[in-house]
């Protein structure tokens, strides 16, 4: 039999309640999702997901705000569908002349 080890660690009740519930849904208890995890770090030198800070740029915070400005002006003419707007596009680039591949 091969030897061994414990290791403890101290979660909040409601996250190991909550796991507890995931795990045994997927048909193994929380120790064996532990196990598995510690397996694919060693098979990973390393987590075995990313991890990252989720930070947006000063650009895509730009965006994300601009986004918002418009989505809030009842000036902003608004479409149904993607389709509708391509339909406006090709039919003002028929009027202006103007010509493309893309379509």
């Amino acid at each position: 039999m091969a030897h061994t080890a414990v290791i403890q660690i101290k979660i909040e009740e409601k996250l190991k309640k909550e796991v507890d519930n995931l795990f045994e849904d997927l048909g193994f208890d929380t120790p064996t999702a532990i196990r598995m995890f510690l397996k694919q770090a060693v098979k990973w030198h390393g987590l075995p997901f990313d991890v990252n800070q989720l930070t947006p740029n000063t650009k895509t915070i730009a965006a994300m705000k601009e986004a918002d400005s418009i989505s809030k002006n009842r000036n902003v003419k608004k479409y149904s569908c993607f389709t509708e707007l391509l339909d406006e596009v090709k039919a003002e680039m028929t009027r202006t002349g103007t010509h493309s591949d893309l379509f």
